[in-house]
């Protein structure tokens, strides 16, 4: 199996981790809508959220509040938007939440979601401020 998150949980490709579990990973996006863009994966490759088997589905959601916390507590968002695709418009096949930090103005509309690299030695920052009040 060719999978880049799988590759990131077994540690064979770089990421900057915000969250472990002994069941979920929580990184930075490479390609953040907007800086502290997190995605959240279940360690074992499921490709999509009917696949996820039950007894992860209550630790995944509970992960994902923690993050959508994390984003007003460390990143000082006003709010978070969460998201999930599953086969339509999923870029990598391994079931991933997306959990983007939110300001009002910020510019985010519908569906198209621009991104915004980071600057050399942001995403640590990034990654830190959240680690740091989960």
């Amino acid at each position: 199996m060719d999978c880049v998150f799988c590759s990131i949980v077994a540690g064979e490709t770089p990421a900057e981790v915000v969250l472990e579990t002994e069941a979920l990973l929580a990184f930075l996006d490479r390609r953040p809508v907007f800086k502290g863009h997190v995605l959240l994966v279940p360690k074992e490759h499921h490709v999509t959220l009917p696949d996820l088997p039950a007894e992860l589905r209550d630790p995944f959601l509970a992960a994902a509040q923690r993050l959508a916390t994390a984003m007003v507590a460390g990143l000082g968002a006003q709010g978070s938007f969460v998201a999930m695709n599953n086969t339509v418009s999923q870029s990598v096949p391994h079931l991933h939440c997306h959990v983007v930090p939110r300001t009002k103005g910020d510019g985010l509309r519908g569906f198209f979601w621009p991104r915004r690299p980071y600057a050399d030695g942001e995403p640590a920052a990034y990654a830190e401020r959240l680690r740091s009040v989960l």
